[in-house]
């Protein structure tokens, strides 16, 4: 495991239908040893049963953790963050859904509306250019509700497989960037504390 990552317990929170094993997270999740939410249904996600399986995969966690977000997966992040703004240390959101679009999807309903409150730890979204289920402007507003930096792929499509993203190693140094911040913020956190204690 790469140093920054040391200090992380690292999630895995797919999006609808999972991520099959050539998808990135899959490999990401091999090479990283980190713990994939198990949800109860991937084919009809109901939002209570996501913050459940989201909820119990962190539960597991000895060390702070980073959750790795995809698509419908991201949402539920900033749905889980606002009703528990403590127990996540940083989230990487790759290619967040729009669930609020037109013609969505009648399962993924229940995730609407998309929360607006800032997201409370460090986070980094990355969304593609021609993304099908998330147009530019609404992944950008989405980067603006949760006060997240938003790192931008062109002609990336949903950054999938279908879009031909197996390893994305070139998303390595994206996920680096997010645990360094992530990390100084828990020192932070963690001197504040001890100073009020002197």
């Amino acid at each position: 495991m790469l140093p920054p990552l040391q200090a992380f317990d690292l999630i895995i929170q797919p999006g609808w239908r999972n991520s099959g094993a050539e998808h990135w997270q899959s490999h990401w999740q091999r090479r990283l040893g980190a713990r994939r939410v198990d949800n109860a249904d991937w084919e009809r996600p109901l939002l209570e049963d996501w913050l459940d399986g989201l909820d119990a995969a962190l539960a597991r966690c000895r060390k702070p953790p980073l959750v790795i977000a995809h698509s419908l997966g991201c949402v539920t992040v900033a749905h889980y963050a606002a009703r528990h703004p403590n127990r996540i240390a940083g989230a990487l959101l790759v290619a967040p859904a729009d669930v609020e679009r037109a013609f969505a999807p009648a399962e993924l309903m229940n995730f609407a509306p998309v929360p607006r409150q800032p997201l409370p730890f460090p986070a980094q979204i990355v969304a593609s250019s021609n993304d099908p289920f998330c147009k530019s402007a609404r992944a950008a507003r989405m980067a603006g509700y949760w006060q997240a930096p938003i790192t931008w792929l062109q002609h990336a499509g949903h950054i999938n497989i279908d879009s031909g993203h197996r390893q994305w190693e070139e998303g390595w140094p994206l996920l680096l960037r997010l645990a360094t911040r992530a990390g100084h913020r828990l020192q932070s956190q963690a001197d504040s504390a001890h100073a009020a204690l002197v």
